[in-house]
């Protein structure tokens, strides 16, 4: 079961990374899609900050248990605000964010089961 846990985590920790480091960067992508929902330009840098800390806090979990579910649950929180958000600008293209949704679920999840 840990390496199931340690899989889930390694691909949820390097995909939360890599969606805060294209914030960082200002991707156009992701500008253009926050602007369809109605994201003011100025959270790209904070929004990527969380998910940053998402990242690593999973990684620091593989040690500190509650540092990794703590960080599990709130990248889970994140992206239930993602998908309430692009429903609520009837933007219907939140499939990555299901899969970032449920890379974190399963995370958590697994992080409970070997405790």
């Amino acid at each position: 079961m840990f390496i199931a846990y340690l899989v889930v985590t390694l691909l949820a920790a390097s995909a939360n990374a890599f969606s805060a480091t294209l914030d960082f960067i200002r991707y156009e992508q992701v500008l253009t899609n926050m602007a369809r929902v109605g994201v003011p330009e100025s959270w790209i840098t904070m929004l990527g900050i969380l998910k940053a800390v998402g990242a690593v806090g999973l990684l620091a979990g593989i040690r500190v248990p509650t540092i990794g579910m703590a960080a599990a649950a709130g990248l889970v929180l994140f992206f239930v605000a993602a998908i309430i958000t692009h429903l609520r600008g009837r933007d219907y293209s939140f499939g990555l964010a299901i899969v970032f949704l449920l890379l974190a679920v399963a995370a958590l999840v697994l992080r409970l089961a070997v405790v």
